[in-house]
């Protein structure tokens, strides 16, 4: 048994220190490659602006206007929906209860 638990036991500290330096070698070198990409864009908007953005056409004048119609009537349906669950059935209930009961008393 010696001989085995201690073979198992090398294998697996020898494949986990394996895979812990990978892991952080891959980390490492995406961190670079992201900071690397970041300063090349740095410097290629430096060099060569971005252009600006064009004026809007008058499609999306007329978008930005069904948007707000969009806008408020998803608004009043939130609305709705916010009255409906601020309801209290149990009261509604035992209102409509209490005049069943009167209407059946006379």
């Amino acid at each position: 048994m010696g001989f085995t638990t201690g073979f198992i036991g090398g294998v697996t500290l020898t494949t986990s220190l394996l895979y812990l330096s990978i892991a952080i070698h891959q980390r490492n070198r995406a961190a670079q490659s992201t900071l690397l990409r970041h300063q090349a864009a740095t410097l290629n908007n430096f060099v060569e602006p971005a252009p600006l953005p064009s004026l809007p056409t008058t499609w999306e004048a007329r978008l930005n206007w069904s948007e707000a119609w969009k806008d408020r009537w998803n608004a009043e349906l939130e609305n709705a929906v916010r009255r409906l669950y601020a309801v209290d059935w149990n009261g509604v209930r035992d209102g409509l209860e209490d005049g069943a009961a009167a209407l059946w008393a006379r």
